[in-house]
């Protein structure tokens, strides 16, 4: 086993457990995983075999008709899949394989979910915005929260975020935008987000989906809480903007970046090597965007952040007018590490907002 190998399965094990587990992966099944991946080769494969053991449980409890155990195995099933490819590229067709099985498995369990979820083909640039819409039981029409991902998460990996705002009463829309998970086949990442979130709001308002497109939030993770200032700043059909663990600009945290972590933007901004990828990453920041950003903004942020340095998170909230920063002393990259702290206060302050 080389040092190098060794080393990337420590750093895949060392920044991303809490996330995982934060987000549905069973705690025994990733140490078990990572205990006998000792070549980061074998990561995808790892997971692929441990997502085929979820699935096997969904298809059992399916042919029994027991919907909740299957619903719950599939999920599980997808969770594993995506955390077999989230940044393991060492082969491209099993990275596309566990992409495309995390997305399916998810499908057969999306009506099932309580509440049931609805996917959404949007209309974009010749492809499609796929998106999960969920929304609260209760008949009247909620507010509707956009839950944008960052670099390397998929709408399927945010369940539990999701939860949060349904159980607050609000609608949820999750989405693979370009560069990311679903949508990686065809676009790479890019800065200016107002190119989506205007049309998929154009879109929704010519669908009758029972949501109060009056009160749009918005909630972008990492890589997301740049997207979302930046439609903000341009799409004011969106009242309130929540931006969890993002950068100013990635340029400036390029050298500190893990190889995982640069691996993925390689791969996402579809660049031909590091360089390439480091030029972009000075792309995506916040720069002459904040002071158009007049909607509300909850900038969260961790002080253990190891990816986006706390002064990121600080320089944006002294930049945007209506900006409230929290700052956890005790969080991580995403504060996953503390989930029951960020989540409730990131929901509660966004149905305040859009009362």
């Amino acid at each position: 086993m080389s040092v190098e190998t060794s080393n990337r399965v420590q750093v895949a094990a060392h920044h991303w457990r809490p996330r995982f587990v934060a987000n549905g992966i069973d705690v025994n099944d990733f140490d078990e995983t990572v205990t006998k991946t000792t070549e980061w080769k074998d990561w995808g494969p790892n997971w692929r075999a441990v997502g085929e053991v979820h699935e096997q449980l969904g298809r059992d409890a399916e042919a029994h008709a027991r919907t909740v155990s299957a619903t719950e195995a599939y999920q599980r099933a997808s969770w594993c899949y995506h955390l077999g490819k989230f940044l393991w590229f060492e082969d491209a067709a099993v990275h596309a394989e566990l992409r495309d099985r995390s997305v399916a498995v998810y499908r057969k369990a999306l009506a099932d979910l309580n509440p049931r979820g609805l996917r959404l083909e949007i209309p974009f640039e010749g492809h499609i915005i796929p998106a999960n819409l969920r929304r609260p039981r209760e008949p009247r029409r909620p507010p509707l929260i956009l839950i944008v991902p960052g670099l390397d998460s998929s709408k399927e990996e945010l369940f539990a975020i999701e939860e949060e705002f349904l159980r607050r009463g609000m609608a949820t829309l999750t989405m693979d935008g370009p560069g990311q998970s679903e949508n990686s086949v065809h676009f790479p990442i890019r800065p200016n987000w107002e190119t989506v979130i205007t049309p998929v709001i154009d879109d929704l308002a010519q669908r009758q989906l029972g949501v109060d497109l009056g009160r749009i939030g918005l909630m972008g993770i990492s890589m997301g809480a740049i997207y979302g200032p930046r439609a903000a700043a341009h799409e004011k059909r969106v009242k309130a903007v929540v931006g969890l663990a993002g950068p100013y600009n990635l340029g400036d945290c390029w050298d500190a970046l893990n190889p995982l972590t640069k691996g993925g933007y390689i791969f996402y901004t579809k660049s031909k090597d590091e360089a390439e990828a480091r030029a972009k990453a000075y792309t995506l920041n916040l720069e002459g965007v904040l002071n158009r950003v007049t909607q509300p903004l909850l900038v969260i942020h961790g002080a253990r952040d190891r990816l986006f340095p706390p002064a990121q998170a600080e320089r944006i909230a002294r930049e945007a007018p209506h900006a409230m920063l929290v700052m956890y002393p005790d969080g991580n990259h995403v504060c996953n590490n503390i989930a029951y702290k960020y989540r409730p206060l990131m929901a509660d302050w966004l149905k305040e907002q859009l009362v």
